[in-house]
Order: structure tokens, then sequence, then C-alpha cells
């Protein structure tokens, strides 16, 4: 949304498939968010990692809802909270259909 945006040793683009188009073909490109990046990017993803907190925060921001239709839970993976994590949370792998 910053036209003059670029800071140093960073690549900038205005759209997703520019930004897909700087990942290698043979390596896996990550969306980091926020938001409205994961809306954008849902069409051009196979795999999703997902990561769910147990824990009810005050926010303005979410992950899309998932059409699971279009969607296929591969692997869950739950761990209770710990030392180093004040909240139970659960890794989920979804693949495309």
């Amino acid at each position: 949304r910053q036209k003059n945006y670029h800071p140093e040793g960073c690549i900038v683009v205005d759209n997703m498939k520019a930004a897909l188009a700087t990942v290698p073909n043979d390596e896996d490109g990550y969306i980091i968010g926020g938001g409205e990046i994961y809306e954008l990017s849902l069409p051009f993803t196979d795999k999703i990692e997902l990561t769910k907190v147990h824990q009810t925060f005050d926010a303005d921001t979410f992950f899309p809802k998932l059409d699971l239709f279009q969607w296929q839970l591969l692997k869950t993976e739950y761990h209770p909270k710990d030392e180093r994590h004040p909240y139970d949370f659960t890794f989920e792998t979804y693949v495309r259909r």
C-alpha cells in the first residue's frame, strides 16, 4: 500500500502473484499474514500449517474460515501449556482436496 516502501534487503511487491513468483520452484513459500494477506493467498495455497491457541483474546484480525469441502485435515498435534507456552495450543496441517 505504501508506494515508496523499500526496506533494505527486501523484495517489495504489490500483489500475490508477484510475491509467489519470487519463490524458487524447488522451495516452499510461507505466508505469515495478516488477515487480509491470508485471505488473498488462499486461492494460491495447497497446504496450511495452522496454530490454534486455546484461549480467547480481544482481536480485530482473524484467519479466514476454511471451507472444509476444499481442505482436508491431515495432521493435528496438541500441546498443553508449559514453562515456555502460557496457553494450550494445537498445530494443524491442512491440504487442499
